[in-house]
Order: structure tokens, then C-alpha cells, then sequence
């Protein structure tokens, strides 16, 4: 576990996946911790794939592979490559095991950084093989509630950078994958703003938000004074908290890329939102959380 503390915050880390394990300001956990009840994990690191890919197979060249929800980097080892108090940079690169569910070579560095109340969470991923190279890439952070009380339904707000009109595409809950031809749109209040409540992701499950249609989700408290703010340049965003279970946590996660449409059986390379890289070709993106 590594720790980076600053003025501000205190942000632990695990090798396991790189996965971000805390985020504490004055005293307060920001991240949700873990319990099997709701949900284990805290902030898995999503690649080479976002979601599911249509009934756990997908195909590349005539083969075809399986491959678990959100991929394989989540359940593996990182390299911390190097260390400051503020910074830290972790290394995945394919190997023999990974190349049986994924068959592309692949570099993958996640950096985090501290910048006073910001945690700037960075990616990087190279291909140093001989073939074009085909992925997604994606973020699952879980935040508390904040002020969670269990016999209370209100649990706060998010407000997006467009106030209105934004659609979401449905889900076939059944397959874990998407309907991207059937859409509706998020139910904002009158003002632009998404109330959460203990029935919010009932019959959801998850908001599934492409097109760019948003790039930062502040998110309020119950008497709507500021808790957190996510920013990103990510061309999908999922909203998720595991639907009649009343949990204490919500998930905002930047995208590129999503899961299988239902059904979907043609090769990995035509998939929904997927992204290409040339042999030696790098790709970049971040996104960033600020606590309030």
C-alpha cells in the first residue's frame, strides 16, 4: 500500500489492480471502503474492456477469448515505478497469462497525483507490439454518501456541466450489455439537477451516458452545499449504485468505451466504442477528483 498525503489529502493506493484504496480530507473517508454486502471493490481500474463483452466471449481473427466484467487489469499485479510524496506511477505490461484472454501486447501506466484538494488520476497505455491494438479504458470510483442515513431516503445531488436534455441509453439487464438504439433521458429536476435517493438506480441499474454529453459531475450534499467534483474529458460516463439494496455509496465513472451492445458477435475490433492503436502508438487521458 502506498500512501500520498499533501496540505489537503491522504490518498492510499494498492499494487493490486492500482487500484485507489482512500481518499481522506480532514479526517473524513471520502472513498467507500469495500464491504461484500454491497459491493468489494473501491475504484477498479477498467481495461481492456468497459462493461461486458456480449455473453462473456468476444472474438479476434477467428478465435474466440472469455473474459470476465471490466476486464483483466483490475485482478492483476502492478510495478510501482516510482514514488513522492505526491506522486505515484504504476506499470502493467502483458505477459504470457495475459495474452491468453487478451491477445495484444500492451503497456498500461496509471499515474495519481496530489494537487491541494484535487487527485489527479492519470492514464497511459502503449502498444509495443507489431499489430494494430484494440481496447477500452475506464474509471469505477465509489464515493460515501455523504451525511448516509439509512432510514432517510435523500441522499444528495449531482449537477452537470449541461444542465438539460441529456439522454441515456438503456441496458438489457438480462446480458449485462447495451440497447444503444433505445434511449431516455436522465431524470433532472426542473433546474437541471439529479436528486438521489434510495431508489434512485432501482430500475436503472446504471446511467449509461455517451456522445460527450458531459465532462464534470459535482456532486452536492442533501442541503446541497458541495462535496465533490469529478472532471473529465471522457466521451462516456456511467452513474451506478448496486439498485435495491439502499447502499451507502455512488459511482462515477469516466469512459472510453462501454459494454457490448445485446447481442453483439462480430470481432473485438467492431465493438461499440472501442479505441485503436497503431503499432508504437501511445494513448493518453485523465480525470480528476476535487474534494470540496
Amino acid at each position: 500500500m502506498q500512501t500520498l498525503r499533501n496540505d489537503g489529502l491522504t490518498v492510499r493506493i494498492s499494487r493490486f489492480g492500482a487500484e485507489l484504496q482512500s481518499i481522506v480530507k480532514d479526517g473524513h473517508e471520502y472513498l467507500w471502503q469495500g464491504d461484500p454486502e454491497f459491493w468489494g471493490r473501491r475504484s477498479p481500474v477498467l481495461f481492456p474492456i468497459v462493461g461486458n463483452v456480449y455473453e462473456g466471449r468476444f472474438r479476434v481473427g477467428g478465435r474466440e477469448y472469455r473474459m470476465g466484467q471490466h476486464g483483466i487489469a483490475r485482478d492483476m499485479d502492478f510495478e510501482l515505478v516510482s514514488c513522492s510524496d505526491t506522486k505515484a506511477v504504476y506499470r502493467l505490461e502483458s505477459s504470457e497469462e495475459s495474452l491468453e484472454k487478451y491477445p495484444w501486447p500492451f503497456v498500461l501506466e496509471i499515474t495519481y497525483v496530489l494537487d491541494g484538494n484535487c487527485l489527479e488520476v492519470i492514464w497511459d497505455v502503449r502498444n509495443p507490439g507489431n499489430e494494430d491494438m484494440w481496447f477500452q479504458i475506464g474509471a469505477h470510483p465509489a464515493f460515501y454518501y455523504p451525511d448516509y442515513d439509512p432510514q432517510k431516503p435523500e441522499r444528495g445531488f449531482f449537477v452537470f456541466d449541461k444542465p438539460a436534455d441529456i439522454e441515456c441509453v438503456s441496458l438489457d439487464l438480462n446480458k449485462g450489455c447495451a440497447r444503444p438504439e433505445v434511449r431516455y433521458p436522465l431524470p433532472l429536476s426542473e433546474d437541471g439537477i439529479l436528486p438521489l435517493n434510495s431508489t434512485t438506480f432501482d430500475e436503472v441499474d446504471t446511467f449509461v451516458i455517451e456522445d460527450s454529453q458531459v465532462g464534470k459531475v459535482a456532486f452536492l450534499r442533501p442541503d446541497r452545499s458541495p462535496y465533490l467534483t469529478v472532471t473529465f474529458d471522457a466521451p462516456l460516463l456511467g452513474l451506478w449504485s448496486p439498485p435495491h439494496r439502499n447502499a451507502p455509496f455512488v459511482c462515477i465513472e469516466p469512459w472510453y468505451g462501454r459494454c457490448d451492445r445485446s447481442p453483439f458477435e462480430g470481432e473485438f475490433c467492431r465493438k461499440d466504442w472501442i479505441n485503436r492503436l497503431a503499432p508504437g502508438e501511445s494513448f493518453h487521458a485523465a480525470y480528476t477528483v476535487e474534494i470540496a
